[in-house]
């Protein structure tokens, strides 16, 4: 049952190369609850900042590339982004069927388990669930352990690090802590594909954005006023004054131009995006270090909203778990300028159970850290 909805970045904020996370032409801008000039960040903007705000308990959110662990960790939450195929995309307007999922974000480690818990389980809609037959868990609190950090191993990806000072000591607090619980930590661990394949994604993404959504569209049946992406896109042109009064649909005409998904362009792409974040990426370290979990900064502090220039990165881990469709968990690790910044353990395929017995041993190793309950609501749209 939904209790609620809330307000998205439009299209996941794969419509234009300047959108500003957080807006639609429906419901305006979503604003970030611990400072409302700054943004929530991701797709599921409004999801990370209902939790954050009080306005609900937990919150479902989607994820290509950061829409959970993005939002979760700019608005002070615990987000689970988990393998492709443990939840079912079925219902959900897709971009990449290689790369999405739907994912929990809530205010502790718990909550999140105990919706992740509700969300798992093959589903004849969607084909990708048929993997998890055999290796999703009924209940995932059951692997809440308070002391789950001793004797786990643990890859710090130091590529990460850098872009922010401020985020690297604060990152750096926070892996002593984990030392400290004792967990052995490797440093660095870095991926060996770092970087290589940013390029490849975008180009997988622009394929299955127009494939994906075409055929959703299609099985909306008559009653829908729209059947293809063509037609988002003359619905935009038409409705420019409402949709597009500060960004434009570029990344949609340019994935309007691909062609089908048996191009080799395209199966070349999506070769190399498994290949470097898979077996020469997530997994190289995970086998050659012999580590639990991979460790590294979720994003930085949230940046100020513009609408003028779009979105502004503030850095993040977020591409290899997903463009390798692995699991991903950010958990508050505490502020910067009263700003909540994430720290995030990602790790292969269907780890979710040693992941969220990590990140519930950090979170009650740091309580003191956790960002603080909003006790008033206040409209956080412009």
């Amino acid at each position: 049952m939904i209790l609620g909805k809330t307000n998205l970045s439009e299209w996941a904020n794969f419509r234009s190369t300047h959108s500003s996370s957080g807006w639609s032409g429906r419901g305006g801008q979503t604003r970030n609850p611990y400072a409302l000039d700054r943004n929530p960040c991701g797709s599921s903007s409004g999801s990370g900042a209902a939790a954050a705000a009080n306005l609900c308990a937990i919150a479902i959110g989607t994820e290509t590339d950061g829409s959970v662990v993005c939002p979760s960790s700019i608005n002070g939450l615990v987000g689970i982004k988990p393998t492709v195929g443990l939840v079912s995309r079925s219902g959900i307007i897709p971009i990449s069927h290689s790369q999405d999922t739907a994912g929990p974000m809530a205010r502790t480690v718990r909550d999140a388990a105990t919706l992740l818990s509700a969300m798992t389980g093959v589903d004849p809609r969607d084909p990708a669930t048929q993997a998890s037959a055999g290796k999703a868990q009924s209940d995932y609190t059951q692997f809440l352990d308070a002391h789950g950090l001793r004797g786990a191993r643990l890859g710090v990806a130091r590529k990460f690090f850098g872009f922010n000072a401020a985020v690297d000591k604060l990152m750096n607090e926070s892996i002593e802590a984990i030392r400290r619980q004792g967990a052995e930590i490797v440093d660095p661990a870095d991926l060996p594909s770092h970087g290589k394949y940013e390029g490849s994604e975008f180009e997988v993404l622009l394929y299955e954005f127009k494939a994906g959504l075409n055929s959703y569209l299609e099985g909306l049946g008559a009653s829908s006023h729209v059947h293809s992406l063509a037609d988002i896109i003359a619905f935009n042109d038409r409705e420019r004054a409402r949709e597009m009064p500060y960004f434009e649909q570029e990344i949609m005409r340019r994935s309007q131009d691909k062609g089908p998904l048996t191009e080799q362009a395209y199966l070349d792409a999506l070769e190399k995006n498994h290949r470097l974040s898979r077996a020469e990426g997530i997994d190289a370290v995970i086998d050659q270090h012999k580590v639990d979990a991979i460790v590294a900064p979720t994003a930085g502090p949230a940046w100020s909203t513009d609408w003028v220039n779009g979105d502004h990165d503030t850095g993040g881990c977020s591409t290899p778990p997903a463009v390798a469709g692995y699991p991903h968990i950010t958990v508050p690790a505490g502020f910067i300028h009263g700003l909540p910044v994430g720290i995030s353990f990602f790790g292969t395929a269907w780890s979710e159970p040693k992941l969220i017995r990590i990140a519930y041993a950090f979170e009650q190793a740091t309580k003191a850290r956790r960002p603080p309950k909003f006790l008033a609501t206040v409209d956080f749209r412009a």
